[in-house]
């Protein structure tokens, strides 16, 4: 089950299977897409995305997949890769607390989030040796870029799992946080970005994912930034922010 609520802005989205560690089939797949696709037609400032009990998401629900018939391009390339993809583009910023198992598919919901807070008891990493499959949502171009070669491929053959502490040691997420503060720390930095200037964080998040994809160097970047500015200077945002600083004063945005 995927929950949908929204107050003050900010989208809150909840796996809720806890019995099955919030793992996803098809039709969890296509709610989540959903709940999405509302919050985006809703207009929200900032996203939260959580799971319910012992785990944030365990990867995809296997109880009853026949692996004789199973149909992997399907569920992969033909949900699994174009929620990644919405979630990804999502217009504003997201976050995720993550807390208990985050594998295969849970691992994917991370890497396409803006800002993930791990509990300490997270657990992260390829365990998928013991059912003879591979790690897949992302998670090779994840761990090949932070942790080299050498070391992701240490994850995958022993199928060792990494805490919350040593993935955020190595790069891989955002901030590490006691598991009874995660969720309320998320919240509390989801609250922050909607009183924000959205369109200007909605320009950094296209750019720092233009940069990462294209792998631009310097002086493009330079150029893209140029370009976001200019862009940025029609917004009331924009107008408010040089207007509140010279003014002495917070600035009141209203994401316009």
């Amino acid at each position: 089950m995927i929950d949908l609520r929204i107050a003050d802005d900010v989208a809150h989205v909840t796996l809720r299977a806890p019995e099955r560690l919030n793992t996803l089939d098809e039709q969890a797949l296509h709610g989540l897409d959903a709940a999405y696709a509302e919050a985006e037609t809703a207009g929200v400032r900032a996203l939260v995305l959580s799971g319910e009990g012992r785990a944030f998401c365990a990867g995809r629900d296997i109880s009853g997949v026949d692996p004789r018939d199973d149909d992997v391009i399907g569920y992969l390339g033909g949900l699994v890769a174009p929620l990644l993809q919405r979630m990804s583009r999502f217009p504003a910023p997201t976050f995720a607390a993550a807390h208990g198992a985050c594998l295969g598919v849970g691992l994917g919901l991370l890497i396409a989030t803006d800002v993930v807070y791990v509990a300490e008891s997270a657990k992260i990493g390829s365990p998928f040796a013991a059912l003879g499959a591979t790690l897949d949502s992302g998670g090779h171009a994840l761990f090949l870029d932070r942790l080299g070669a050498h070391r992701t491929l240490d994850l995958i053959y022993t199928g060792r799992l990494m805490t919350g502490v040593e993935a955020v040691t190595a790069g891989l997420f955002s901030r590490v946080l006691p598991d009874e503060e995660v969720h309320e720390a998320t919240r509390d930095a989801a609250a922050t970005a909607a009183l924000g200037p959205t369109a200007a964080f909605v320009a950094s998040k296209r750019l720092v994912a233009r940069i990462r994809d294209e792998r631009l160097a310097l002086w493009e970047s330079v150029e893209l930034e140029s370009a976001a500015q200019a862009e940025l200077g029609d917004t009331d945002d924009y107008r408010e922010g040089f207007a509140a600083f010279q003014q002495k004063r917070k600035p009141r945005f209203r994401g316009r």
